[in-house]
């Protein structure tokens, strides 16, 4: 084997874990640069029937990169920009690049219209010298964790505030090219291979063709990232997008880039309670077209209370007023002219007197610098929430924080704050509500105090996770299944379309080789 197999504990050790803090075991490691070499780790994990577990940044927090023994595969050397196009029916540049590139490093390299071009094809080299030429682009998909890698991305359809407008990262995809267990290799582009009436025939590089059935379960008509993406004629190349890494290795991912919006304001409206701001919720929630919101986020009570408390005694986020004791929800706007603008701020303003809010407090930003200080409000509370858990683990070293990612239909979303809230309060834990509410997706945080409350919190989880599928929600509506959600995931769907789902996974991957444990719970294969 030419790709160095890493063995020693002390090397493989920092690469046992991911963000979800829970901790694995592997025999080796390895750290491709190419494709080639990814198909060299793969084969060497063939003949040796060893499990593979494929890792990017490792940012995800429901323990999808963390190993369940064999070999890991590390993306995060496969780092580069491969080439650029130019969509002529679509109008818009195409970005191909390698699974282990940053989100953070692919808006840089946008930004500042820099990218290491050696080894791009000449049409990648004109579409490039056009994109350097012309007007500002960028990668619409939106995610908090700005380290992540573009294949993790994939992996779990990533999504975050913005998505609102611009939707998940399937949005985006327009190509993958992955390889499958056995070597193969498949190059997808959005609107090529499809499947028919639930059956599919997938052709592949060397024009042998993999064929089944999908799963017969529906999805949610909710945002989503439990199982597999299905629909009976599907695009085939949403297969691979949320899948969590266990169909194959996607080696080369080509996403659709956007112009940059001319014009970005927004705004932070306070509330007395949670009733007025669901009613602007709504209100916002019915604008379409150019005055469609790029993101609406809420925060209640309790989220405002913690940032003030750090303001008061720790001196902590200086850049922002004192906060009132309310509720918040921000929107962020994105328009191609200032008329668009104008209009779009008077239409809000307009919405917000008719519901009672007070303007006089109202936050308004309609400069980069104070649009920079309301996404730094938004980001305030989850860094503190970190905090605040990292100070009690000092006392109980086995408690962490505690996170939903359940998302509702429309009509359920008064109902479902209603749940949390009095949850809460009847089992008297600390708890805090924040995030895409625009998405009736809410992340709800208990900070637990003692282990006691720990494991009250995780039984909460639970009987939540039985009354949001009940009506008709999702256990998942953007971090993935990982290894921790897997009972949920089956309480979601059932037995039998679990069942479905092995056998779809059995098709790409007959020995069961990849991430197991991830989605379902592994048996020895697939």
């Amino acid at each position: 084997m030419r790709l160095q197999l890493h063995t020693n504990p002390g090397e493989i050790q920092p690469f046992l874990t991911d963000e979800s803090s829970s901790t694995g075991s592997a025999e080796g490691i390895s750290f491709p640069e190419s494709e080639a070499e990814i198909w060299e780790a793969l084969q060497f994990c063939r003949q040796h029937g060893a499990p593979i577990t494929v890792q990017g940044a490792r940012t995800g927090i429901t323990g999808g990169a963390v190993p369940y023994g064999g070999q890991v595969i590390n993306l995060s050397r496969c780092s580069r920009a491969l080439g650029m196009a130019w969509d002529e029916p679509k109008q818009r540049f195409l970005l191909t690049v390698q699974p282990g590139m940053l989100f953070s490093q692919v808006q840089k390299g946008l930004a500042e219209k820099e990218f290491n071009t050696e080894g791009w094809s000449a049409e990648s080299l004109r579409a490039y010298r056009r994109f350097c030429a012309g007007g500002r682009w960028y990668f619409p998909a939106d995610i908090t964790e700005t380290s992540a890698s573009i294949g993790g991305m994939v992996s779990t359809n990533a999504s975050g505030a913005k998505s609102y407008l611009y939707g998940p990262m399937r949005s985006h995809v327009a190509g993958l090219r992955v390889l499958l267990a056995d070597g193969r290799s498949v190059s997808l582009q959005r609107g090529e291979q499809f499947a028919h009436d639930g059956a599919f025939s997938l052709r592949l590089e060397d024009g042998s063709f993999i064929k089944g059935r999908l799963p017969s379960y529906r999805m949610p008509r909710v945002k989503n990232a439990s199982g597999y993406y299905i629909t009976p004629d599907m695009d085939l190349l949403d297969l691979f997008i949320g899948a969590e890494g266990t169909l194959g290795i996607v080696t080369e991912i080509t996403i659709a880039l956007a112009p940059l919006p001319a014009l970005s304001w927004g705004i932070l409206t306070f509330f007395e309670d949670s009733a007025h701001a669901l009613l602007y919720v709504q209100a916002l929630k019915r604008l379409e077209g150019k005055q469609k919101p790029a993101a609406i986020e809420y925060f209640d009570r309790a989220c405002l209370e913690m940032i003030h408390r750090e303001q008061v005694e720790t001196h902590a986020h200086q850049g922002l007023p004192l906060l009132p004791a309310a509720e918040a929800v921000y929107t962020e706007f994105h328009h191609a002219s200032q008329t668009d603008m104008d209009a779009c701020v008077e239409k809000t303003a307009n919405m917000l007197e008719k519901i009672g809010a007070n303007l006089v407090d109202t936050w308004l930003a309609i400069t980069p610098q104070d649009l920079e200080k309301l996404i730094g409000f938004r980001h305030a509370v989850p860094e503190s929430i970190n905090r605040v858990i990292a100070e009690r683990k000092r006392d109980y070293p086995n408690i962490t924080k505690l996170g939903t990612d359940m998302a509702v239909p429309d009509e359920k979303l008064e109902w479902v704050l209603g749940l949390y809230s009095g949850s809460i309060h009847a089992f008297g834990l600390e708890g805090l509500k924040f995030g895409h509410i625009g998405d009736n997706h809410l992340h709800v945080n208990i900070l637990p105090r003692s282990t006691q409350e720990y494991d009250q919190g995780k039984a909460l989880f639970l009987d939540w996770a039985r009354q949001i599928i009940a009506a008709g929600g999702t256990v998942s509506a953007e971090h993935g299944i990982g290894k921790l959600k897997t009972a949920q995931l089956l309480a979601m769907y059932g037995q039998q379309a679990v069942a479905e789902m092995r056998l779809l996974k059995r098709c790409f991957d007959p020995l069961g080789l990849l991430n197991p444990g991830n989605m379902f719970a592994w048996e020895g294969g697939a």
